[in-house]
């Protein structure tokens, strides 16, 4: 492929609109340009790289026995409103109206039309297990779309679901994604960790997410620290083996002090000189359940995502000003669990630990000390309601401490179990003839994600440094002049072709440190320079993009050792 006849935009300058590493690099070696907020063209070389991330996944879900389909982009209401998340999905849900005044939206996922295709076409359990997958446009309408192919609106995704018998066929195909998965982010050299995560919009019983450590990813990943240990979760969902130890409580009666003008658990701890510690944090939600108060220990931090799934909650929403004041009767800043009627008070375990609270006095101005939960007012439950800080103890063994990095996240599975197939009557007849639904699960893979982690992972300040299973191109000739040096690079390039190996030409009638600059801008593994003067001495140039080693090598044998090179790093990354 010739460099010149190529579209590669490159630009000097990083847009402004580029926040991080990979959206600017994208955006600077002409990978993709803005339509819209948060929707991208995909030029040449951002296409290829995409293409290549789907032939992974093709080879690596076929191997284990998936099948391809592909969906419409576009799903009748119908189907939505079946699941029952027509309402529920929110306003990241597109929705759409035909000329007929029938109602459509824009797929985000596809667990409704992936059921609704099986429910129709399968019947027997002959026909199970099944799992189809898709390589697909989705569309969801982020209300702050950023980060270039990292957040957008409009990307591209590989989706797929299974269909078992019982509980023993999912767990089978759930691993047999997991170890899918895990070959696929190797093969694309990433370095990566496989999550225990909160099930979200999705549902089901329990996932994994893939996610690629980066200092720039936008979540935080938990770990142990014990090498043996394979414990990982997303902060959502991540736990320890904290101890609270119960102090005596308090024998003095609740007392009210005044705490004119703070309102913030660190303004009131300096004013009466008490440590966060000794606070109890009464927070106010919203939920489609009603109000909610959740208590927790002052200095530290309810996690939302468990207090939605341990109390079954399909919204959770922080409360409004106004809606504080109707729950607790004073502003923001002075909520406090003593006295309160008709709401829902649920604790973390850390509340048990305070034996002489400080909490809110539902009055502006106004404290309660000398608070002892239980005595002074009723909780309902207590649970794990808080998210977990590092070196706390591991969950899952005796010697690892948790320890946190920040990750991007690639790519999810699910254990559905019969959220779907039970709500669209997705049954087969099992071996004595009975109606059974069947078990499902989801497992989706980000594309351009994966794409722009890999150069989250693998940069420097020149530019992109691709494995060489991702890159546009494994290898691209830099001939240094439009002559000899020309004449030979094409040469070379046909005898790659005959090996198998497609590379970029760089045919241009520009400096030499003009194609240098461009080259690890885009990031292609192996470099050959061929010059005049090297052409004199019998050698050709070759460079290691990732490590910068250089090696001279005769020119009639530059194919035979870059096919070599290919190899090997392939080999890296098998």
């Amino acid at each position: 492929m010739r460099y010149a006849s190529l579209l590669i935009p490159t630009l000097k300058e990083t847009p402004k609109e580029a926040e991080i590493v990979s959206h600017q690099l994208m955006m600077r070696a002409g990978m993709i340009r803005r339509v819209a907020a948060g929707i991208y063209e995909y030029l040449p070389l951002g296409l290829r790289v995409l293409r290549n991330v789907e032939t992974i996944l093709r080879e690596e879900l076929n191997r284990a026995g998936c099948q391809e389909v592909l969906l419409p982009m576009v799903i009748p209401a119908e189907l939505w409103q079946e699941s029952g998340r027509w309402e529920f999905y929110g306003k990241e849900l597109l929705r759409l109206k035909d000329r007929h005044d029938r109602e459509y939206c824009l797929g985000p996922t596809h667990e409704e039309v992936m059921t609704d295709l099986v429910r129709r076409e399968v019947n027997s359990y002959r026909q199970l297990p099944l799992n189809l997958y898709q390589i697909q446009t989705k569309f969801r309408d982020e209300i702050r779309p950023r980060f270039g192919l990292m957040r957008g609106r409009e990307f591209l995704m590989k989706d797929g679901y299974s269909f078992d018998v019982d509980e023993a066929g999912l767990d089978k195909s759930y691993d047999a994604m997991y170890e899918a998965y895990s070959r696929i982010f190797r093969r694309c050299g990433l370095d990566f960790r496989a999550v225990e995560a909160d099930t979200g919009a999705i549902g089901g019983k329990s996932s994994h997410e893939f996610m690629v450590l980066a200092e720039s990813g936008e979540d935080a990943v938990f770990s142990c620290t014990h090498a043996e240990c394979r414990y990982g979760a997303n902060a959502e969902k991540a736990e320890s083996r904290m101890a609270w130890s119960a102090g005596t409580p308090v024998s003095a009666p609740m007392e009210t002090v005044d705490t004119p003008n703070v309102g913030t658990i660190e303004d009131v701890a300096k004013f009466l000189s008490r440590p966060a510690a000794d606070f109890i944090k009464t927070l106010v939600y919203d939920t489609d359940q009603g109000p909610l108060v959740v208590l927790i220990r002052g200095d530290q931090t309810v996690n939302e995502a468990k207090v939605a799934a341990r109390l079954g909650l399909n919204r959770l929403e922080m409360a409004s000003d106004r809606l504080v004041e109707e729950v607790t009767g004073a502003p923001v800043g002075f909520a406090g669990p003593v006295g309160l009627k008709n709401v829902r008070i649920v604790a973390d375990h850390s509340v048990s630990s305070i034996a002489d609270a400080v909490t809110g006095a539902n009055e502006k101005d106004k404290h309660l000390v000398h608070v002892v939960a239980g005595r002074d007012f009723p909780i309902e439950r207590t649970d794990d309601f808080r998210l977990v800080q590092v070196g706390e103890a591991c969950p899952r063994c005796e010697q690892g401490t948790l320890r946190q990095d920040r990750g991007v996240e690639v790519g999810h599975i699910f254990k559905l179990g019969l959220k779907y197939s039970e709500k669209l009557q997705c049954n087969f007849l099992d071996r004595d003839g009975q109606l059974q639904p069947m078990v499902m699960g989801t497992y989706g893979i980000g594309v351009g994600r994966t794409a722009a982690a890999s150069i989250e992972q693998n940069h420097d300040d020149k530019g992109i440094i691709w494995s060489v299973n991702l890159a546009p191109f494994p290898v691209q000739l830099v001939p240094l002049g439009t002559g000899d040096a020309l004449a030979k690079a094409v040469e070379i390039e046909k005898e790659l072709a005959a090996l198998g190996i497609e590379c970029l030409v760089d045919d241009r009638e520009e400096r030499p440190g003009v194609k240098f600059n461009d080259a690890d801008l885009i990031g292609i593994p192996l470099r050959v320079t061929i010059g005049e003067k090297g052409l004199k001495e019998g050698i050709t140039e070759l460079k290691l993009r990732r490590s910068g080693e250089m090696e001279k090598i005769p020119v009639a044998d530059t194919a035979r050792v870059v096919r070599e090179r290919i190899e090997a790093l392939r080999a890296e990354s098998a």
